[in-house]
């Protein structure tokens, strides 16, 4: 239920500010507006004999509506609102979709001059980028709590490992090599410049923080090795950073299990399974799973520390089945949270890095679009409904910011998307527009809807790939 209103929520939010968009600046211009309709869409046809028409009727049309006393001036806008989550439209009195008389024509969409009507196709994308703006700047205020950037043991033979990063180190700053180096805040901060350098082909320079005295150090990454093509967890597992430092400790033990058995407590801090040295707690859940000789376990010696005493013991773990593999398993919670530090900056700087962050999304979605387009990135980058109602969900769960977190990622990939120069989207108009400008005439007729037609099938066909994506991720 909370998935399904985080959903409904996000998307009326998103659609409604970029209609507002539309109609603000129409309304700015002088054209008049005559239906601004929220979670409806003005399509299908009660009397139709087509069925889908019909059926498109009753799903998007309003069940409600409002017209308001008080207007802007040489307007009489009527609020239509429906409950049909992914729509929305402001429509303007225009004299290519129906008449307009004599006296009103100053109004109409189409009699405005070429500056006017790009101003107010542009308003929609542009006012969900500034919506992000807005989320991600009330996150830098509200503040996060997130992971310290210090780093869990990197994937064996992964990219980490390779480059010298053995687990436990604590990162200060990166850039690209060459850049000036910029203080990292999180180990969330860290993965986002690690998921840019990949998929931007850059080696990334670390400035691994002295501790107990000792001095800085640098280090470098070298992402651009790996070719990324998806910003996904194999791209991660192919750079070996996959979690923040957690401390290898024993939790709660099961009575009975593979560990209470081999006498391990509560709060016990594992050192050493075998010969390999232990600094991390998902190490540690590694070791364990690899703890099997075919279908039998293998008993190791265990180097612990307890109550500040350090002490062996020989652990056997219980074999378990997981899908077609045999895992170790010893019974208990392994490994603590990670140290955690507080996200958060003042007013100006807050706003600033707002803008900052939804500039750098929107650089990296129209990167990751371009390689889609060139078969440089694969097409299951493309999210639906689904994925995005699950994203909802699961960011619900966690709290406030990571919803707005969430809401401000969603508003960027919207507007960008508008902006995109297919037919039926608001860039598609702002390309009719371009050619308007240049040539000094309007794209014909028979040319505009031979593009709508075209861009309604490639867009179907991104729906298509987007939901089969979903479907994929979901249950596959």
């Amino acid at each position: 239920m909370l998935t399904l209103a985080a959903f409904v929520v996000a998307l009326g939010l998103l659609i409604t500010v970029h209609e507002y968009g539309h109609y603000r600046v129409a309304v700015a211009c002088g054209v008049k507006v005559k239906r601004f309709g929220i979670a409806t869409l003005p399509f299908g046809d009660p009397d139709s004999p087509n069925f889908l028409s019909r059926v498109l009727w009753r799903i998007s049309k309003p069940v409600w509506t409002y017209k308001p006393k008080r207007q802007h001036p040489g307007q009489d806008t009527e609020f239509a609102f429906g409950v049909f989550p992914f729509g929305g439209y402001v429509q303007m009195l225009d004299e290519r979709e129906g008449d307009v008389a004599p006296e009103e024509r100053y109004q109409a969409l189409n009699a405005q001059p070429l500056r006017s009507r790009v101003a107010i196709v542009a308003a929609g994308p542009i006012a969900n980028l500034l919506l992000a703006v807005l989320l991600y700047s009330m996150v830098n205020w509200i503040g996060v709590m997130e992971p310290v950037a210090r780093l869990g043991r990197p994937a064996v033979a992964s990219l980490a490992e390779q480059a010298g990063l053995r687990g436990g180190e604590l990162i200060g700053a990166a850039a690209y090599v060459g850049d000036a180096l910029e203080p990292v805040k999180s180990f969330e901060d860290l993965r986002w410049r690690m998921t840019r350098a990949a998929l931007d082909g850059h080696d990334l320079e670390l400035e691994i923080s002295g501790e107990q005295g000792r001095p800085s150090r640098m280090l470098v990454l070298p992402l651009s090795r790996i070719e990324a093509k998806d910003a996904d967890a194999q791209m991660f597992r192919k750079i070996g950073v996959l979690a923040p430092l957690t401390r290898p400790e024993i939790g709660e033990l099961v009575p009975g299990g593979a560990g209470a058995k081999a006498g391990l407590q509560r709060g016990d801090v594992v050192r050493m399974v075998g010969s390999e040295a232990i600094v991390d707690g998902q190490q540690l859940r590694d070791a364990i799973r690899a703890s099997v000789d075919g279908d039998k376990p293998r008993t190791l010696p265990w180097r612990i520390e307890r109550g500040g005493t350090a002490m062996t013991l020989d652990v056997t773990p219980e074999v378990r089945d997981e899908g077609k593999l045999k895992v170790g398993r010893i019974g208990a919670y392994v490994g603590t949270a990670p140290d955690m530090v507080s996200v958060r900056q003042g007013f100006v700087d807050g706003a600033w890095h707002g803008v900052v962050r939804t500039w750098e999304v929107s650089a990296l979605t129209v990167r990751m679009m371009g390689k889609m387009l060139i078969g440089e990135a694969s097409l299951k980058n493309l999210s639906g409904p689904l994925t995005i109602a699950d994203y909802a969900g699961k960011s619900a769960n966690v709290g406030f910011t990571q919803y707005l977190l969430f809401l401000a990622l969603i508003s960027v990939s919207l507007g960008v998307l508008n902006l995109m120069p297919l037919p039926v989207l608001d860039g598609g108009h702002l390309m009719y527009y371009l050619w308007e400008g240049l040539t000094g005439r309007g794209v014909s007729t028979a040319w505009m809807n031979g593009l709508q037609n075209g861009g309604l099938v490639l867009l179907l066909v991104m729906m298509s790939i987007a939901l089969f994506n979903d479907v994929s991720r979901l249950f596959g």
